[in-house]
């Protein structure tokens, strides 16, 4: 099972887990005011303390761009990075912090990889969530665009999408054309109800989840 399923083996005890093996979490929305995440500073330094607490070094945060609803840009993303570094270090709190963006499959994503205009992280790896509701269409040309102009592509949250429960082979396409596969460590603690936690666990065990995040 890997690193992964190591840590969140269902056969031993759950409590206390060492998520500081993990280091660095790379999906979470800690800036103020921005999307559906940290509604205040306070919030935020709060939020980074208990990442600090469980023992990570550093933070990724992805803030949501969705064409219809969460009118983000690097600029507004950029701007409020810098306003929670300075408030970060007057708190004295010990960690690094980095932003990126949590893109929604739209069209509105599609242009912006024709205009390689990405917020990336890392080796230019781009995180990108999908419908909860249903399946949108171009899933695989959209990977195949992503890989096409370099960029890395992960998945978000793979648990959460009833669609794909069961569709393993599936799955292991989006890996084989290039695509990683982020699971939320929430889902484990049964957050979004009890059938993604169960489908969570099941992909924990079977090994096909390159990354985590805390939520």
């Amino acid at each position: 099972m890997g690193i992964f399923g190591n840590i969140f083996n269902k056969k031993k005890r759950l409590e206390p887990v060492d998520l500081s093996i993990l280091k660095t979490d790379l999906h979470s929305h800690l800036i103020p005011g921005i999307d559906d995440g940290s509604k205040s500073m306070d919030d935020t330094l709060n939020m980074l303390r208990k990442f600090s607490e469980l023992g990570y070094k550093k933070v990724i945060t992805t803030p949501h761009i969705m064409s219809d609803f969460y009118r983000n840009n690097p600029e507004i993303i950029l701007g409020g990075l810098e306003k929670v570094r300075i408030a970060k270090e007057e708190a004295g709190i010990q960690i690094e912090i980095e932003a990126a963006a949590e893109y929604y499959l739209d069209e509105y994503f599609r242009e912006l990889i024709e205009k390689n205009e990405l917020l990336t992280f890392g080796d230019n790896h781009v995180l990108f969530e999908l419908s909860f509701a249903e399946e949108p269409p171009r899933v695989k040309d959209t990977i195949f665009s992503l890989v096409t102009e370099g960029y890395h592509p992960i998945m978000a949250h793979i648990e959460r999408y009833p669609y794909y429960i069961e569709k393993w082979d599936v799955l292991e396409d989006f890996k084989d054309r290039g695509c990683l596969l982020q699971l939320n460590i929430n889902s484990l603690s049964g957050h979004y109800g009890p059938h993604i936690k169960k489908w969570a666990a099941a992909v924990i065990d079977r090994g096909i989840i390159d990354i985590v995040g805390l939520y």
